[in-house]
């Protein structure tokens, strides 16, 4: 799709969340790849911190990003696959005032054509929670390259057409 160059570029502020019982600040590359990307394609990095696999933690946590004035975007790494620790998706639920299925249905669309049906264990999940956006990407490497350079850079890039995230942002919080 194309990015309309007689638009401006307008940078997003965006928080990275990795979601991890093992993970540490030393050795999160899914976060590390996250801040390379979103810094290299013009945004500005927020926020960043690592919140262990525990719904009520990582709700708080989201809660806390969400009100913050100064996050656009949340974008989570980890905790979305199907054991009893990976509760990402229900605590992007538990603030979710509107889900975006389509993200999680384009990046399984989209995981597929690399991983085969070892997608359908991804419950990558997008929402929008008080004006905020969040998404939800696996914890691998491999799904946060493809979840941003698929899906993310392209909707979070204000030239992008025929429509991008960023553009509805001014209207997120209207009632």
């Amino acid at each position: 799709m194309p990015i309309d160059q007689t638009r401006a570029f307008l940078p997003v502020r965006i928080a990275v969340l990795t979601i991890s019982d093992t993970r540490s600040s030393a050795d999160d590359k899914s976060g590390d790849t996250l801040v390379e990307r979103l810094t290299t394609a013009g945004h500005i990095l927020a926020d960043r911190a690592i919140e262990r696999d525990d719904l009520e933690a990582i709700v708080e946590r989201l809660a806390h990003l969400i009100a913050d004035p100064d996050i656009d975007v949340v974008i989570t790494t980890g905790g979305t696959g199907v054991t009893g620790r990976d509760v990402t998706p229900e605590a992007v639920e538990a603030v979710a005032e509107k889900m975006i299925p389509g993200f999680g249905e384009a990046f399984r669309w989209l995981s597929y054509a690399k991983i085969g049906t070892s997608t359908i264990q991804s419950r990558a999940c997008a929402c929008v929670a008080g004006g905020t956006y969040i998404f939800a990407l696996p914890g691998s490497t491999g799904a946060v390259k493809d979840g941003w350079d698929m899906i993310l850079q392209d909707q979070l890039d204000s030239r992008f057409r025929p429509c991008n995230f960023v553009d509805l942002m001014p209207r997120l919080a209207e009632r």
